[in-house]
């Protein structure tokens, strides 16, 4: 087998005819220019027949400079295109016993084409990494693909029967004269009626009607016209790890999360890493400075500061500007280049037009996002290559609820270990155990104090059209995947935390932002919290390493001692909170923005989705004067979530 020895982040493109006609050239063409908006060191396109591949590559590892993609290797009579970074390379080398000469200048696109020979299409269970790619196997006359597991790199696609055609963004789908721009009125009821974060149930659903996406944690297989998904990667019942004490528990964390780090390092460019006052973005920084200070380069962070002229209007437990504790854990690492932006002159409102463009979709993450793609512009202009997040850190390293665990040992009856537990809590965030033993009590029988509580239970405000849900049925759907249409039922944290490992719509709001900036500033977002290692060893570590002694998140504080200063590290009574200042920010466009909510309260495109009576007295409630405290309105935030369905609709 010969292969090219020189991966990246990349848009990838395809088109696939069934029925054996030959693609044409105009179409390849037409997905490729689509994607000329966005930076590329390199464009290739193969084809052959019936199938057409296209790869805008963007090169961030060593390997990947100068890679052939799409690549076809004659021996096997296999294509690729691939958009992947691979970082279990050590341990795939061993397993399909690649040569030592070979490994250092292998690409990962390599590697995953030498997995799929080897074990076809069980591979995808075998990698480690952010990644989506299609193979062409013409033996087989076979189209193979894969999504990473938690979604980090978007892969859509079209299928009628006689065509099948994929692409990392929208808009190439669109360009192709047989699909059409139409609008999935299912997946907008689904959007307008979930009141969290993510967009539908169905993970393979889109914004529009003829394109669907490969979920996460999924392969796809094409053959004679038929698309099947395969679920690769699921989480269950982790078997518990026995270790003989605490320090090996946390040498263990250490070993499996600087593999993690370090593996996310790889670049011939600059580093950079979300940095803020907290645990989870502090020890991924912490970590990987360490690192790369071998290499004699610096980590280069990027840390968000409200405006000057902003007054923090929190709760004392809350610290909107983490100014100070973030210089303490930089001063206390060391080998880092600090960046603090305040991104002034930017808000909520100004940003919705970007990033309607970059997502391709609504989006209901408004709060942060001015910062957030403030980070991606910054970093490209310094070189970065590889900037690292710790997101999925409270539901990995820094795991430990404090009150649902004493609730759990509350109704097993443990009441020596929750007596001990509790004093210590208490002396810990100096609260006396009288007011927190109600608080354990409520999460640990719910349904008695549901049952006593005789007040008005709190709603999440419905902006659906009553009329649109009921023509969907997306109240009978939502119901049947057990979701609460309402945001009354307040759910454990361990409840929440299974569904964040278990249901793969959780992952794609993370995925679909993270891999479509990414690509549009060149360069690689990446989680170390969200290694598939590090996932599976957080769910196999026992509670009591999570939770114990009065502390909660209790396994990353103990194992971070020499890597974070004590203030960040035993930190317990405050936590810091982003976007507090995002409706300060718009004081100077506050008309504009209640003007135009008028107008869309007017507007018949909207009024057929959106509960417009709901919306008008929303917009009496706030439209008199633009107070800091509405940032977490609930009506302003009905409001920013229409605006932004608003905006939307009027581009389809």
């Amino acid at each position: 087998m010969s292969f090219y020895r020189r991966k990246e982040m990349s848009a990838i493109t395809g088109i696939y005819h069934v029925n054996g006609e030959r693609v044409p050239h105009e179409h390849g063409s037409r997905m490729m220019k689509e994607l000329q908006q966005f930076p590329a060191d390199d464009v290739q396109t193969w084809s052959k027949g019936k199938i057409f591949l296209g790869c805008h590559a963007q090169w961030i590892t060593p390997e990947s400079i100068g890679e052939q993609l799409p690549f076809y290797d004659l021996e096997s009579r296999i294509a690729i295109t691939a958009d992947a970074i691979i970082d279990n390379r050590e341990e795939l080398f061993e397993r399909l016993q690649v040569k030592h000469p070979d490994r250092k200048t292998m690409t990962d696109s390599e590697l995953i084409l030498r997995a799929y020979l080897k074990w076809e299409e069980d591979s995808p269970k075998f990698l480690v990494g952010d990644f989506s790619y299609m193979i062409w196997d013409e033996k087989k006359d076979k189209l193979f693909g894969a999504r990473d597991f938690s979604g980090a790199r978007t892969l859509y696609f079209f299928q009628d029967r006689s065509r099948f055609a994929f692409s990392t963004t929208i808009k190439p789908l669109l360009a192709l004269p047989y699909i059409k721009n139409k609008l999935n009125e299912q997946w907008l009821a689904e959007f307008l009626a979930i009141p969290v974060n993510f967009e539908s149930v169905d993970p393979s659903s889109t914004v529009y009607d003829d394109i669907n996406q490969v979920p996460p944690s999924n392969s796809i297989t094409v053959v004679n016209g038929q698309a099947k998904f395969t679920r690769y990667c699921s989480f269950g019942q982790e078997e518990k790890l026995k270790l003989k004490s605490n320090e090996e528990y946390e040498e263990a964390f250490q070993d499996v999360f600087q593999t993690a780090v370090t593996s996310r390092l790889r670049t011939h460019r600059q580093v950079g890493a979300h940095l803020s006052g907290g645990l989870d973005s502090g020890t991924v920084a912490s970590f990987a400075a360490r690192n790369l200070s071998y290499e004699k380069k610096k980590l280069h962070t990027f840390s968000y500061v409200p405006v000057d002229d902003f007054v923090d209007w929190t709760h004392k437990s809350r610290i909107a500007n983490e100014r100070t504790g973030i210089e303490a854990t930089i001063n206390h690492v060391g080998n880092i280049e600090a960046n603090f932006l305040d991104f002034n002159g930017r808000s909520p409102y100004s940003e919705i037009d970007d990033w309607l463009n970059t997502l391709e979709m609504p989006y209901k993450f408004f709060e942060n996002t001015f910062w957030l793609k403030g980070f991606y512009e910054e970093a490209n202009k310094r070189g970065i290559g590889v900037l690292l997040n710790g997101q999925r850190g409270n539901w990995t390293i820094s795991w430990g609820p404090v009150l649902d665990y004493y609730a759990n040992l509350l109704k097993r009856m443990n009441l020596i270990r929750l007596y001990q537990e509790l004093n210590s809590y208490s002396k810990r965030i100096g609260v006396a155990k009288s007011r927190i033993m109600p608080q354990v009590r409520k999460k640990a029988f719910p349904s008695i104090y549901r049952l006593l509580d005789r007040s008005e239970p709190f709603q999440f405000p419905m902006i659906i059209n009553p009329e649109f849900a009921a023509r969907t049925g997306v109240f009978s759907k939502l119901q049947d995947h057990g979701i609460d249409i309402t945001a009354s039922y307040m759910p454990s944290a361990y409840e929440v935390r299974n569904r964040q490992f278990q249901q793969l719509y959780y992952w794609n709001t993370t995925g679909t932002y993270g891999s479509k900036l990414s690509l549009r500033y060149a360069l690689s977002d990446r989680d170390p919290t969200n290694d598939l290692r590090v996932i599976r060893f957080s769910l196999s570590v026992p509670e009591e390493q999570f939770v114990c002694n009065g502390w909660d998140r209790a396994l990353i504080r103990r194992s971070t001692k020499d890597f974070l200063p004590d203030e960040i590290r035993l930190n317990q009574t405050t936590r810091g909170v982003q976007g507090a200042d995002g409706v300060h920010r718009m004081v100077a466009n506050w008309e504009t923005f209640i003007e135009e909510l008028h107008q869309m309260c007017k507007d018949p495109r909207v009024a057929q989705y959106l509960d417009i009576n709901l919306l008008k007295t929303a917009i009496l409630t706030i439209k008199d004067e633009p107070r800091p405290e509405y940032a977490f309105d609930f009506n302003f935030r009905i409001l920013m979530r229409s605006l932004i369905v608003y905006r939307f609709i009027k581009t389809i």
